[in-house]
């Protein structure tokens, strides 16, 4: 019995052990080629066309993303928490909407600002906008979805990051924001990181081995993240290629009014698994005929409320903060889904 146990035990820690994602990319073409051998090959092609049209894109993304952990130009973002509350958040958003964390690595980087005194405005600022956008993503979405899209969800980040700071300043005495830090934060993340605070940027790397080594391994890492929900995204987007799913998309999705819009900011927030993955398979939608407005509300809804950077917020404020950030989050995607639908 002891044994079986023990076996039992062994085979659910190995199983925890497995990247879920790595083994969705086995099991998707695995059963394509079991149950319908006929659709493997036009699924396949679709997903290595779409890889090669955005390869030159991933490798600029990382290259990016690797320098400015290199230099250690991410010291500079905690020049933004400084001076007068309205100039701080407006420096929030900005620099939340470009800079090169992942949403994890927010959680220490929030922390240190929290620690050091950073008004809850700012704060709130940054958490809305940093999941939304940085290089790799406006790279990955420019690829995909086109360079208008790319600027016009990077404007939608910016926008939401102030709509949400400024929002915070104003009820900054309400019950929802007074005292809303959580007295022990549980402090983690996905990614080996440190707080950005104390170190100069060096714009040299290569003079420098640790610098080196360490844009090495950022490329990497970063490499093969992206390459993995790239590609969990394009194989959906070519099941729903093949088997073809275009009638329900128009259905549901189709439209440019503010049911459509609304339903995309719905669906968004609690679907969105990666953002990088999203882009593909909104990309995937749009072709079948996904509005582009809501194409927009999807991916700021669900930008800011996917389990990473929900995560990052939960782990460092009280509950009622938590729902202020996913109600900022829902009515800035309703409202960038409808601009958006307006000019697009």
């Amino acid at each position: 019995m002891a044994d079986t146990v023990l076996a039992r035990n062994g085979i659910w820690a190995r199983l925890n052990r497995l990247d879920m994602a790595w083994l969705v990319t086995g099991l998707i073409p695995g059963a394509l080629l079991a149950f319908d051998p006929v659709s493997f090959r036009p699924a396949m092609e679709i997903v290595i066309g779409a890889m090669a049209q955005t390869g030159v894109f991933i490798l600029i993304a990382i290259s990016l993303v690797a320098y400015a952990k290199a230099s250690g130009a991410d010291a500079l973002l905690a020049r933004a928490f400084e001076g007068s509350t309205v100039r701080m958040v407006v420096m929030a958003a900005l620099l939340g909407g470009l800079s090169p964390f992942c949403a994890c690595e927010v959680i220490p980087f929030i922390a240190a600002l929290l620690a050091v005194g950073a008004p809850l405005p700012a704060v709130m600022a940054f958490w809305l906008a940093s999941p939304l956008m940085d290089p790799a993503m406006f790279t990955i979405t420019w690829a995909e979805l086109g360079l208008n899209f790319a600027i016009a969800k990077t404007s939608a980040a910016v926008a939401l990051g102030m709509m949400g700071g400024y929002l915070t300043m104003t009820f900054a005495n309400s019950p929802v924001f007074t005292d809303p830090l959580r007295k022990n934060p549980k402090l983690g993340g996905c990614c080996e990181t440190k707080t950005p605070f104390g170190d100069k940027p060096l714009w040299a790397v290569w003079t420098d081995a640790t610098r080196r080594r360490l844009f090495r391994d950022t490329w990497t890492r970063n490499f093969v993240f992206l390459v993995k929900w790239l590609l969990i995204a394009y194989l959906f987007e070519a099941l729903m290629i093949v088997y073809g799913t275009t009638q329900w998309v128009g259905q549901f999705l189709g439209g440019d009014g503010f049911g459509t819009v609304l339903l995309a900011a719905f669906i968004g927030m609690p679907a969105y698994l990666n953002g990088y993955a999203a882009v593909g398979f909104i990309g995937g939608l749009m072709d079948q005929g996904m509005s582009p407005g809501a194409a927009m509300s999807f991916v700021i809804a669900g930008g800011v409320s996917c389990i990473p950077a929900a995560i990052a917020v939960w782990a460092l404020v009280k509950p009622r903060v938590f729902a202020a950030y996913l109600g900022f989050a829902f009515i800035g995607a309703v409202l960038a889904g409808l601009t958006w639908g307006m000019l697009a």
